[in-house]
């Protein structure tokens, strides 16, 4: 047993049979959050499972290339203090070309080697007071999964490494457009 399966709204939050009284909504648990572009990235999001393309500049799902800068969809991994969950943020990062092209290479070849390397931070994650342009390792997990974004300093650095609070995870649930708390108290 963790400690936060003592909290009722943490029991509430993993109980897919329970449905909250007011509106009927269930939740399974931890659930992602992402982005679907940089942010500076200026014609709308991809088609589902598709890409997006003007003039020289395409977005997909998990590659950009824009003015002649390169990005990277990655993922910031959060553990949920007092659980065994975690969770993960959905972000894009701008490498330099060379990360990019290294990159690309394993998706084309899962055997090729990825050294990982640097990108800056590419969009603005709310409530945990950090701007874009924070300095993230990349490093890859496998080869058919997104690279892994370690932050190396400052406020994104230390919520990655001491976790996220229930309260902080439902935060920032509410910061991305989906306040569920008022679903977990009734």
């Amino acid at each position: 047993m963790t400690l936060l399966a003592l909290d009722a709204r943490w029991r509430r939050f993993n109980d897919p049979d329970r449905a909250c009284p007011c509106c009927g909504r269930r939740f399974s648990g931890v659930f992602d959050l992402g982005f679907d572009a940089p942010e500076d990235w200026p014609y709308g999001p991809a088609p589902e499972g598709g890409e997006k393309l003007a003039g020289e500049d395409r977005l997909t799902a998990d590659l950009c290339r824009m003015d002649g800068r390169y990005f990277l969809r990655g993922l910031l991994g959060f553990d949920i203090r007092g659980s065994e969950e975690r969770l993960y943020l959905g972000v894009w990062a701008e490498v330099p070309e060379q990360v990019f092209r290294a990159w690309l290479a394993t998706y084309d070849d899962p055997a090729a080697s990825f050294e990982g390397g640097e990108g800056l931070l590419a969009n603005t994650l709310p409530l945990l007071d950090e701007e874009r342009a924070s300095v993230l390792t990349l490093a890859l997990v496998a080869p058919d999964q997104p690279p892994r974004f370690t932050a190396s300093d400052g406020p994104l650095a230390e919520a990655q490494g001491e976790g996220l609070s229930f309260d902080g995870l439902l935060d920032l649930y509410a910061a991305f457009g989906d306040d569920i708390r008022p679903h977990l108290t009734a």
